[in-house]
């Protein structure tokens, strides 16, 4: 897109803890991305026209800054309105009905409904969906539980029961259950779904949080009846709640079963997956789809993509930092310059131990080989830290 287009282009602010990926994809749809988040990472600010600092205490979100900067980019002209990304699902409703600032393109009061675990999990009761235990008091033993506060994300809102003394208010405990890790990206309009496909996901024990998020590996091809029956399960949602827009379900499977944990009421970042494996079908990426669905109440054709093999796999997995470190200016710009590395940090920027450094990610022909890849990957952003870097 040349200067003189970007002048004319629709514009998106995008906001959350990280912009980047839904910043990538809204570039890629042809609108000039208004980004605002906590990191500010070179790859953000190269897809946005304009960037704003949210970031509050550690990794947070400041909602002063928030408003300020939301505020100013309600002002810019040719502004379509706010898309939200993980960290801002507790502001969702609060958002949507906010003046003075971008007109809301997501789920605004309707996430009540699965954010709330009481209502979620009564919805999923009464629509025959599986899930495991769920109590809203601290059971008399609390060993195999977890407890979950309901406004948290990236798996930073979960921690073992055994470990808390007091719960947090609005927080309930779930059964640690069986079964592989899963999610399945959605778009929604008028109470229909389409689904776009499933992913794996990846976690990691940081301190007392035994599940963070780490990752993702997709499309994976899952067998039909049990596809069918989780697609089933993601209309009874819809049917039930009017979500719209992108959204993505956590589910484990065991076997042939599986359960439903919840559901994220905004863009995942398992989106990148399914835009490397059918660049064809997302040529606006699929936050064109995001806006059609929200916008106009379009969803897309996705009978052609997700029931297909796909010729490409793509995985991506964070990096953490084992200790504390300075990004120099070599290791900022050794990361830029490679096409596998996202959400790369300036120079200059201070990363300690246990935060995330940078996202890697990779592609292959098969599924089972993009484990062996991205610890390769890994392993390689390690040693350009000890390289680079000083602590």
């Amino acid at each position: 897109m040349t200067s003189a287009d970007e002048s004319r282009a629709p514009r998106v602010a995008v906001a959350g803890l990280s912009a980047r990926l839904v910043a990538q994809s809204a570039a890629r749809a042809g609108l000039n991305v208004v980004a605002l988040d906590i990191f500010g990472d070179r790859d953000t600010r190269a897809h946005a026209g304009m960037w704003f600092d949210i970031g509050g205490n550690g990794l947070s979100i400041d909602r002063a800054r928030l408003y300020d900067a939301l505020e100013r980019a309600a002002r810019l002209p040719r502004m379509l309105g706010l898309i939200v990304t993980s960290g801002l699902e507790p502001l969702a409703g609060e958002l949507a009905r906010a003046p003075r600032v971008p007109r809301f393109i997501g789920n605004g009061a309707q996430a009540a409904a699965v954010r709330d675990p009481r209502r979620f999990f009564a919805l999923l009761d009464e629509a025959q969906v599986a899930h495991p235990d769920v109590r809203y008091t601290p059971p008399a033993d609390r060993s195999g539980w977890l407890v979950k506060r309901s406004d948290g994300c990236g798996g930073t809102h979960i921690e073992w029961a055994e470990d808390v003394e007091r719960a947090p208010a609005g927080a309930y405990f779930q059964r640690l259950a069986k079964g592989r890790s899963m999610s399945a990206l959605f778009v929604a309009a008028h109470r229909e779904a389409a689904v776009i496909g499933f992913a794996e996901q990846l976690t990691v024990a940081a301190g007392r949080l035994p599940f963070v998020h780490a990752g993702s590996l997709g499309p994976v091809q899952l067998p039909w009846h049990i596809a069918a029956r989780i697609v089933e399960a993601i209309d009874r949602i819809v049917w039930q709640t009017d979500l719209t827009g992108l959204n993505s379900i956590d589910f484990l499977l065991d076997g042939d079963t599986f359960s439903v944990l919840e559901i994220n009421t905004r863009p995942s970042s398992t989106m990148a997956l399914y835009e490397a494996a059918w660049p064809d079908a997302w040529p606006r990426g699929l936050i064109g789809a995001h806006l059609d669905a929200c916008l106009h109440g379009d969803l897309p054709h996705t009978s052609d993509t997700a029931a297909r093999t796909p010729s490409l796999h793509a995985g991506q997995r964070v990096v953490f930092a084992r200790e504390g470190f300075t990004a120099s200016r070599a290791f900022s710009d050794a990361c830029f310059d490679d096409p596998a590395c996202h959400d790369v940090p300036l120079a200059g920027a201070r990363i300690e131990a246990g935060q995330p450094v940078c996202t890697m990610t990779v592609s292959a022909p098969a599924f089972c080989d993009l484990r062996d890849a991205l610890d390769r990957e890994h392993a390689r952003i390690l040693q350009r830290i000890e390289t680079l870097c000083t602590s």
